[in-house]
């Protein structure tokens, strides 16, 4: 009998999609307390020592999906040195994983201070997960005059959820813009470079057409500790502030491990 963790649940593998040989998302049914677009809760699994390796994730999915908050969603990037990555990339439909029932996390709507009209949703990697979150909410689509989702990875073959973003662009009726950018390879019309590097030349501005304004432009900033550093330092030489909850800004972000 497995004692499981303070704080978590068992749940289930519902199904898995595989985007690479080491990205893949799973789907997770659980008895989880309900969440906000945009956070993130722990998985867990025991190691060959039959000790437990939890970490947070986000969730990919919107709370209000029609399969409701307890099914969700996660995408990961397997990294060689991970103690859980690993783990969860083996596990197929039907195995165990546990979950923390209560979600946590501020990169949501409600942090957004509300004379901001412009939204600008910067990601490395699977931290791409949730901002789709956040874009499958109503409320994104009716409070935003603009949203431009950045997504910068290393290899086109990275650049996951395609049909869900085509459908949101089409929902969206104008007002969202996705950005892929692409490191290591050149691929015909898309970026290749670093975030905070096409942000300071004008280049990604030029090419989501939408304009930088510091009275209304909100940027969260989500992937690589690197990539959040020098994007919020970036955003500092532009002239935007840190959103603080004792002062309103123009930025926040979270480090995606």
């Amino acid at each position: 009998m497995i004692e499981v963790p303070h704080g978590f649940v068992q749940g289930s593998v519902t199904d898995r999609i595989d985007w690479t040989e080491n990205e893949f998302s799973l789907m997770i049914n659980a008895p989880i307390e309900p969440y906000i677009a945009g956070q993130f809760t722990k998985l867990g699994l025991l190691n060959d020592s039959g000790e437990w390796v939890r970490r947070a994730y986000s969730l990919v999915n919107s709370p209000h999906h029609k399969a409701g908050h307890q099914q969700m969603e996660f995408l990961f990037i397997t990294a060689d040195e991970g103690e859980l990555s690993p783990r969860l990339q083996l596990l197929k439909k039907g195995d165990p994983v546990y979950v923390a029932k209560t979600p946590s996390g501020f990169m949501t709507l409600a942090e957004i201070p509300d004379n901001m009209s412009d939204l600008w949703l910067l990601s490395t990697g699977s931290a791409i997960g949730p901002f789709l979150s956040i874009l499958d909410e109503l409320e994104t689509a009716s409070r935003f005059e603009e949203i431009v989702l950045v997504h910068a990875v290393r290899t086109e073959a990275e650049l996951v959820y395609q049909s869900k973003i085509a459908q949101m662009i089409d929902r969206y009726k104008g007002k969202l813009r996705y950005i892929p950018i692409v490191s290591r390879e050149q691929c015909d019309g898309i970026l290749q470079g670093r975030i905070p590097d096409l942000l300071l030349s004008g280049v990604l501005t030029e090419t989501a057409q939408v304009a930088l304004k510091e009275e209304n432009s909100f940027f969260y900033i989500c992937g690589n500790p690197d990539m959040v550093k020098d994007t919020s330092n970036a955003l500092n030489k532009l002239g935007y502030s840190k959103n603080l909850r004792r002062k309103a800004g123009n930025f926040s972000s979270e480090n995606y491990w």
